[in-house]
């Protein structure tokens, strides 16, 4: 049987918009292994931090916050998401932009990242582990069997993201979008902690133009030859 320390981990990062979601979920479904949405865990602490009126620049109170975090993961019948806070199903909660924004702004508060660093590695097990994030193959799983940088110009992101939010009922112009994106690339790439980044050894894919068939095939044959 396989240890937990060393059972296998595809580390999947990229910035926002670039599909790295949609992707770990489809990959780990595949191979039939676990999967860690680590940005999730950011969102779950903003969201934990608004219910329980712990303000975004009390770094106390939202390290405390983080290292009790009650959080699961799932799926639906077709794939998509389940998430959950204390027992209460918050898939769309943490989804919004004032979340996402949120969670960025926890993110780089290093007493938080230590109090999620070992909740993240607990995901850890036999038969694997699918982790998608930011610093995933940077930091929290530097010696995964397969580190995949995905990406996609904020263009396009901006696009994704935007059918996303159209198809939830959720008005939001494309221009500001695109500028959110670019801000947050910005914020994300020149924060001094963990900042988004390839690992030397991630192989890097550029999703813009490819479907989510190609990615997931793609990310599936690298895995296999690892």
């Amino acid at each position: 049987m396989t240890n937990s320390a060393e059972a296998p981990v595809i580390a999947i990062d990229g910035p926002v918009g670039s599909g790295k979601g949609t992707i770990a979920r489809s990959v780990a479904t595949a191979l039939g292994w676990h999967l860690l949405d680590s940005g999730a865990l950011y969102r779950l602490v903003a969201l934990a931090a608004a219910r329980h009126g712990v303000a975004l620049d009390d770094v106390d109170g939202l390290a405390e916050l983080a290292a009790g975090l009650d959080a699961g993961f799932g799926s639906d019948a077709d794939g998509g998401e389940l998430i959950w806070l204390e027992g209460e199903e918050v898939t769309g909660d943490i989804r919004t932009e004032e979340c996402g924004a949120g969670a960025s702004t926890v993110a780089v508060l290093q007493p938080v990242r230590d109090a999620l660093f070992q909740r993240q590695r607990d995901f850890r097990r036999a038969p694997g582990l699918v982790a998608d994030g930011r610093d995933m193959g940077t930091h929290v799983f530097t010696d995964a069997t397969l580190k995949v940088f995905l990406t996609a110009s904020a263009e396009e992101r901006a696009k994704r993201r935007h059918k996303q939010l159209k198809g939830k009922g959720i008005d939001v112009s494309l221009a500001a979008l695109s500028r959110d994106i670019e801000e947050r690339d910005r914020r994300d790439s020149e924060r001094s902690v963990a900042p988004l980044r390839p690992a030397e050894d991630a192989r890097v894919l550029d999703s813009s133009g490819l479907s989510i068939e190609e990615v997931v095939a793609t990310v599936l044959d690298w895995a296999e030859k690892s």
